[in-house]
């Protein structure tokens, strides 16, 4: 099994700290230089003047490891210092920096490992169960729509019942109370919540099965390369973090470090993106599903209404 990483520049930084410790350069845990060191003027025996290392540095200490982000930059446009690469390196004792390498299936992210978006935005495998309630009104804050014979979560409410247990648009319901969803119509679905007791619902949901994260990483100038109107990408810049990543036109954004988007205006998601930090999770989903979802759903109820707060970890 190969190695994983969160985006191409992880893969290309951690390509390029393991040819180091291939060739022999070691690598301490908490050791990563930041400036050149000083030369200290002097003279020798002779009279001449010689210039040496102060004795921090001199030859007899253990090498230490310089990233080299000189490559980075101009490979691919990017803002990074050595001590974000600092920040990201593994623990000691990792095998990720080893000329053998991480073992398979390990994700390997030292450009994006501190990243609180990734792990925010994650759609994890398998099931899982939630047990849900009922508002004093009697409401859950969710809104279920029928598509290829399952159900789906077209809409939760902020600050609902739904939006507290950590439920998502796209999100699949499997089951409600012990009953299988499948082949049910939104309208059935929607009769099912309204019946189900006030105290527990019990649901088994899987994690947004029509979604797709992509880790983008944005140049020097903040930009990851997108174009975006009404939600959609409807652009791709040349050699930018997306285009490199896989981004692909004809999707919609639904999250960005795990936050819902869906309904914001153009100013306002670019106004999220503009404050994601240098590494940004977004979650994607391909058009022709989106509008199929939202098929029915008020613009108006879905920009007023949607649950756009941030999920905790």
């Amino acid at each position: 099994m190969a190695t994983l990483y969160p985006s191409l520049e992880d893969m290309k930084g951690h390509q390029i700290l393991q040819a180091q410790a291939a060739a022999g350069v070691r690598t301490p845990a908490t050791t990563v230089v930041t400036e050149k060191p000083k030369l200290i003027s002097g003279t020798d025996n002779t009279g001449c003047d010689q210039l040496s290392l102060p004795p921090s540095v001199c030859p007899a200490a253990p090498p230490v490891l310089y990233p080299n982000l000189a490559e980075l930059e101009n490979y691919m446009g990017l803002a990074l210092s050595s001590e974000e690469i600092q920040k990201n390196l593994l623990p000691e004792g990792s095998t990720a920096l080893t000329p053998t390498g991480p073992p398979p299936g390990q994700l390997v992210a030292p450009l994006s490992w501190n990243n609180t978006g990734l792990r925010r935005a994650e759609i994890k495998p398998g099931v899982r169960e939630i047990h849900l309630c009922k508002d004093e009104r009697g409401k859950t804050g969710l809104q279920l729509k029928n598509v290829d014979q399952g159900i789906f979560v077209q809409l939760v409410k902020a600050n609902s019942p739904a939006a507290l247990v950590g439920l998502r648009f796209g999100d699949q319901i499997l089951q409600i109370d012990g009953k299988n969803c499948t082949g049910w119509s939104s309208d059935k679905a929607q009769r099912v919540l309204k019946k189900a007791s006030p105290e527990k619902i019990i649901m088994v949901v899987r994690d947004r099965p029509f979604q797709r994260t992509v880790t983008v990483h944005k140049d020097s100038s903040g930009h990851v390369g997108i174009v975006v109107k009404k939600g959609k990408i409807v652009s791709l810049a040349k050699d930018s973090s997306a285009a490199r990543n896989g981004l692909l036109t004809h999707h919609y954004i639904c999250e960005v470090n795990g936050q819902n988007v869906i309904g914001m205006k153009d100013k306002q998601l670019t106004e999220v993106l503009s404050g994601a930090g240098n590494v940004v999770t977004l979650t994607i989903i391909p058009t022709v599903i989106y509008e199929h979802m939202v098929k029915r759903l008020s613009a108006g109820l879905v920009k007023s209404a949607m649950d756009h707060s941030v999920p905790d970890l």
